[in-house]
């Protein structure tokens, strides 16, 4: 199978796959139970192993092993993006039946964003190869900053984007049964659309950690591409799913900062002391097991009432 036909086919079924979720599996607004958010991101997990098992068989073991560890960076930093989400929606007051709608139109912009990124990214490291060094630093920084974030209140109000628009655009008060628009005496933008605004340009800042990471295994783009769609795909699931389960993942988030100054280190020695992929996967897998056991291990446990 050529190259062309390859990036043919993934977008063809990112399409079909996307249309399914819209039209067929979730038709309409909807929130996800637990096991259902569960079942869901399971199925897309294991998409994306069926998917390295067919990239192994054409393109080779390091290959799949490629496409396995940058898999495994965009979803561990995609759970952490998802609470500043959750965060998002609760200062909205977002009712529940308009996540979805909101979530599924933020995967589609965060595709496009991704894509462009991703070229970007690799022809510039093709290109400049000393950028490389640039891209580890800001890993290593945005892991140490990732440190000191936790519990830092999100205020979208000061997003420009949205000081701009409702600037420039009248905005109802209220949310109007999923729409981002309605006509009144105007045209009037909904408090969804503003929503949809901060979720994207906060993937937007996400994507900039997010993409050098998985550029720190692999220039090839295609195993790059794939390997963020396919996280980007099971970003509403997991969502659900990691809403419900806030709780139990509370050091998911130091796991997640020493990931992305374990990468940032691996950019900046990557001339004199590259990296094997397999041992990348495992130091990055053994980082997020250990952070997860920790929490799971270590969360609060409710108090018991003393018997009389």
């Amino acid at each position: 199978m050529t190259e062309t036909l390859a990036w043919i086919l993934f977008n063809v079924f990112v399409a079909v796959m996307l249309a399914l979720d819209l039209g067929i599996f979730h038709r309409g607004s909807q929130t996800l139970s637990v096991k259902q958010a569960l079942a869901w991101s399971g199925f897309w997990i294991g998409l994306a192993a069926i998917f390295a098992v067919l990239l192994g068989s054409w393109q080779g073991k390091t290959a799949a092993l490629e496409f396995s560890t940058g898999y495994v960076i965009e979803l561990s930093l995609s759970a952490d993006n998802l609470f500043i989400f959750l965060l998002i929606f609760r200062y909205f007051r977002l009712p529940q039946a308009e996540q979805h709608t909101v979530l599924f139109w933020g995967i589609i912009g965060a595709i496009f964003m991704r894509a462009a990124f991703i070229f970007a990214g690799v022809g510039l490291i093709r290109h400049f190869h000393w950028i490389i060094y640039g891209f580890g630093a800001l890993l290593v920084y945005s892991g140490v900053r990732l440190l000191f974030q936790r519990g830092e209140q999100v205020n979208p109000e000061k997003n420009p984007l949205v000081r701009a628009f409702r600037r420039f655009f009248p905005v109802t008060e209220e949310y109007v049964d999923g729409k981002f628009f309605v006509r009144r005496e105007q045209i009037c933008a909904t408090p969804l659309l503003l929503v949809l605004i901060v979720i994207e340009t906060t993937d937007l800042i996400f994507a900039i950690d997010s993409i050098p990471a998985v550029l720190s295994i692999t220039l090839n783009t295609f195993i790059v591409y794939t390997s963020n769609i396919f996280a980007i795909l099971g970003l509403r699931s997991l969502f659900f799913a990691l809403a419900s389960l806030l709780d139990i993942f509370e050091y998911l988030h130091y796991g997640i900062s020493c990931v992305l100054v374990f990468v940032g280190f691996k950019m900046i020695l990557s001339h004199y002391y590259p990296i094997r992929t397999d041992i990348s996967l495992a130091v990055i897998a053994s980082i997020l097991l250990v952070t997860i056991l920790a929490s799971v291990f270590n969360r609060k446990k409710p108090r018991q009432s003393q018997p009389a």
